[in-house]
């Protein structure tokens, strides 16, 4: 395959229109947020033919248009990859000086246990806690988006404690609702629609995470912060009614 490294991060082809690069192969915190001041440096000076970019755990992943870019003399070499990869070289995350601002801390209600969290007693038993201290841990930190997939609007958040680390399902459900909120090893995450899964469900948001209809049609992103508060079946239910 054909690559290019750059000092401490390479570039490499993921098809004809999309290149990917890496920054490192650990999740971290400080990792991600050099990947959004690259990224911010990239949408504030795009190249010829850039359609989106996609930021994930340890890479940023840039789409392109391969006839405007190939028929553009705007960029030095052959190839879309050569052309692709010498602008990002040139554009060093170092070259942005403007810090990575936090973004406001958005907040989850979350309905936590019964229903519509039918695994928060296996994550009690797992460690040896009670329903009531799962939730005071799951609800404390503030939460930061790593990256968004697998399906639309599902973010992967880091900042779990500890304490709460949990394998997944053994066997994934057929249909996890929508809303969601789960426990995946070291991270936890909501389902913006209803999908198979093998998180463990330890409650639901009545929030829409996901709807094509709005602008953005996900309601987190990359860099955003969560935090998760409890709320009351009856309070689930009001919202749902009034939403």
């Amino acid at each position: 395959m054909e690559t290019n490294a750059v000092n401490d991060f390479i570039i490499y082809p993921i098809s004809e229109c999309a290149v990917t690069v890496e920054f490192g192969n650990t999740i971290d915190e400080r990792l991600m947020r050099r990947i959004i001041r690259f990224n911010q440096s990239l949408l504030q000076k795009p190249f010829p033919g850039m359609l989106t970019t996609v930021p994930a755990y340890t890479t940023l992943t840039v789409f392109f248009n391969p006839l405007e870019l190939i028929n553009k003399n705007d960029l030095p070499g052959i190839s879309c990859f050569d052309k692709v990869s010498g602008y990002l070289k040139s554009l060093r995350d170092e070259n942005n000086p403007t810090p990575v601002t936090e973004n406001e801390i958005i907040n989850i209600p979350v309905y936590y246990g019964g229903s519509a969290g039918p695994d928060i007693e296996y994550v009690a038993t797992y460690h040896n806690l009670t329903i009531n201290e799962v939730i005071a841990l799951h609800r404390q930190p503030v939460y930061k988006v790593y990256m968004i997939g697998f399906i639309p609007g599902f973010a992967y958040m880091g900042g779990l404690n500890e304490t709460l680390y949990t394998p997944r399902k053994a066997t994934p459900r057929k249909a996890v609702p929508a809303g969601a909120v789960g426990i995946a090893g070291q991270q936890t995450g909501i389902y913006p629609l209803e999908t198979p899964g093998g998180w463990q469900i330890i409650g639901q948001t009545p929030l829409n995470l996901f709807d094509a209809a709005r602008n953005p049609p996900a309601l987190l992103k990359a860099g955003d912060r969560v935090r998760f508060e409890p709320i009351s079946l009856s309070e689930f239910k009001n919202y749902r009614n009034e939403n």
